[in-house]
């Protein structure tokens, strides 16, 4: 039985390639079934395929390589940046609204994202295979990442806690729409990560994550794009007592300007400019897509926390005085026995506090 099996095991097919220097590149192995070449005719078949494919340094491919290095690096950039970011709030705690700390959480969870990212490749070039473990912590910690980006993106695009505490109908609406989205676009990565390019579903699911990709992209413009319209309305009333908060509107108005241009810059340079440069790459520099995506994700974010950071000079934590204020004022300075005190507002994480300043 012995001789049988191993004489059947040598009469299947089997085959050796060995590339050289001089003929490095990507290769694909597919398969072609030509008994159902004819038209019409559809046979049923089965096979096993056991495929072993190394290069001297490892498992991984060419453009994969430098892809472990590549994350782990990142991972300490955005590590450092995180830290700066929480001193930073730990500076300016009187100025620290919540979305500041969902913003360091966004951050620290990148960072993680990108280790555990590392360490998955690292085995897969040491091993050939993936280690489940630390493979589900990346698929986590990458689903909680872009949940937390999206959210951030979409709550400072409405201006929540910088301009105004509460959501409109239509902006939880965007969130209803965004979260499952991201859910979905999660699933559609976590499939593709841990399918072969070959099988029938991976193909869909690419398309399902491209297409929500672009949607989720889309719709955290929408809030931006509301609350510029809205501080445009703001800031086109110039009455008694009120230009102050004019010229307050306008430093608000041309702060989400800039927000709108950086995010469509971010996602026009991620999703179209990277994957175009991706293409026309040799084959060696591909793992340059990665580098850049990462780089720019990280301007973006130190963008963004300068942008929104929290300071007394930023114009969404300046409190405009109304009319009953600037009437007290007058009011003080016209006063004889009151001369020399004025009012000052205090800006803290709540509603403006008054206290009285002896001159």
């Amino acid at each position: 039985i012995g001789f049988t099996l191993s004489r059947f095991l040598s009469l299947l097919p089997q085959f050796h390639m060995v590339i050289g220097s001089l003929a490095q590149g990507l290769y694909s192995l597919k398969f072609h079934n030509c008994n159902n070449r004819l038209p019409g005719v559809k046979l049923p078949y089965s096979f096993t395929v056991e495929v072993t494919e190394k290069n001297p340094g490892g498992y991984l491919s060419a453009p994969e390589i430098p892809l472990s290095r590549l994350y782990i690096c990142m991972a300490g950039v955005f590590f450092v940046a995180a830290m700066v970011w929480v001193y930073t709030l730990l500076k300016h705690r009187y100025s620290v609204f919540k979305i500041h700390w969902l913003m360091s959480a966004l951050a620290f969870t990148k960072s993680m994202s990108l280790v555990f990212h590392s360490i998955n490749f690292h085995f897969i070039n040491t091993k050939g295979h993936t280690i489940e473990g630390w493979a589900v912590m990346y698929y986590i910690t990458h689903l909680l990442k872009g949940a937390l980006l999206f959210i951030t993106l979409a709550l400072i695009g409405t201006g929540w806690a910088f301009v105004k505490y509460i959501l409109s109908d239509k902006e939880k609406k965007i969130f209803m729409i965004v979260i499952p989205l991201q859910v979905l676009a999660n699933v559609a990565y976590i499939i593709i990560e841990s399918t072969e390019e070959g099988s029938s579903d991976y193909y869909l699911w690419k398309e399902i994550l491209f297409l929500v990709d672009l949607i989720c992209c889309g719709a955290i413009l929408f809030p931006v794009v509301w609350s510029i319209r809205h501080l445009q309305e703001a800031s086109s009333t110039d009455g008694k007592g009120e230009r102050l908060i004019t010229a307050m509107n306008l430093e608000k108005l041309k702060l989400f300007r800039h927000y709108y241009v950086m995010i469509v810059c971010y996602i026009y340079f991620t999703r179209i400019i990277a994957i175009l440069l991706k293409v026309t790459m040799p084959f060696q520099w591909q793992w340059c897509y990665e580098f850049l995506v990462e780089v720019s994700t990280l301007i973006f974010f130190v963008m963004t926390g300068y942008k929104f950071r929290p300071a007394s000079n930023n114009p969404y934590l300046q409190l405009p005085q109304d009319e009953e204020d600037v009437e007290m004022d007058e009011v003080v300075t016209e006063s004889g026995a009151l001369e020399g005190i004025s009012k000052v507002k205090k800006t803290s994480n709540g509603p403006g506090s008054c206290n009285w300043l002896a001159g």
